[in-house]
């Protein structure tokens, strides 16, 4: 996909090729400008984040502004990629937003317990889906600071 000059991408981590499919569209027709780029599943996301495998060439994996992330994938699921995620001191920053059908307590406790930025279950039609994508745009990118990508913590 491609890349739109200093503009990062969003990266959406879900195996449901409709899921992906809507999301986008949804996005779009909230005008995001942010490239769109899509794994399937908690290893493809961890070999993007650390440039490995097919996204070891400079460029093929720049640094997500945010990650909307499944739970319930195959090979590894979003609870453990989140885990990765989270407790790698290079990637940590990085927003994480789980998206899923779920809406048990359970699941939304141990996804905060385990570092996600957001929890949102996943509307039922397309006009919903398009609202929280304006709501996701409008606090992601918009309102929210993020720190640069090498940026240095002061103690």
């Amino acid at each position: 996909m491609e890349q739109t000059t200093g503009v990062l991408p969003i990266l959406m981590v879900d195996d449901d090729a409709d899921d992906r499919i809507m999301t986008e569209k949804a996005l779009r027709k909230n005008r995001v400008i942010n490239p769109i780029l899509f794994l399937s599943d908690g290893e493809e996301l961890l070999d993007y984040l650390k440039r490995k495998g097919r996204f070891a060439e400079p460029g093929a994996a720049p640094k997500p502004c945010f990650i909307l992330l499944d739970l319930n994938m195959p090979k590894m699921d979003g609870r453990k990629a989140l885990l990765f995620v989270k407790s790698d001191p290079e990637l940590k920053k990085i927003p994480v937003v789980v998206l899923s059908t779920s809406s048990a307590e359970e699941d939304i406790l141990r996804s905060y317990n385990l570092g996600a930025n957001s929890f949102i279950t996943k509307p039922v039609n397309f006009d919903g889906l398009v609202a929280m994508m304006e709501s996701l745009k409008n606090y992601w990118l918009e309102i929210v600071e993020l720190p640069l990508e090498n940026g240095n913590e002061s103690k």
